[in-house]
């Protein structure tokens, strides 16, 4: 198949009109949130409070330190974070979400504070793949903390 060249500057002009919805809508939260919003059936999405076995599944982030130390940590390694917005932060629980730089595409992030633990969850709101880039960002935030 041959593209024109005025069917390619029609594509080109087009495209940031079709791309201007990747933000998406994000998932529904509750108020008070004690567990993770549940993983989708597509492959862009990683959680923590999975069976093992599941291909969403994410080990969660293992610490002795307090439930106080580790939100001041995780909050601090959020903000350092080119591209985060911080939506909501309680003393067990927090809420991001992540932009990519250049189509706009956002993950949302949520992480509940245990004890001993910080469980995760990272979703991305649109598409079926995301090529591991949830994966990552939680694997990344975990040698980070």
């Amino acid at each position: 198949m041959h593209i024109t060249y005025y069917t390619k500057i029609a594509i080109i002009a087009l495209l940031p009109s079709i791309l201007s919805g990747c933000a998406g809508s994000p998932p529904t939260f509750t108020d008070s949130p004690s567990t993770l919003t549940p993983c989708p059936s597509s492959p862009n999405c990683v959680s923590s409070v999975l069976d093992k076995d599941d291909s969403h599944f994410i080990a969660p982030i293992e610490s002795t330190l307090s439930i106080e130390q580790k939100h001041k940590r995780l909050y601090e390694l959020l903000s350092q974070h080119a591209n985060v917005s911080l939506i909501k932060t309680e003393p067990q629980y927090i809420r991001a979400e992540f932009t990519s730089s250049f189509w706009g595409f956002v993950d949302d992030v949520e992480f509940i504070i245990t004890d001993t633990q910080i469980h995760m969850r990272s979703a991305s709101r649109l598409g079926y793949s995301d090529l591991g880039a949830n994966r990552s960002r939680l694997e990344r935030l975990r040698s980070e903390f």
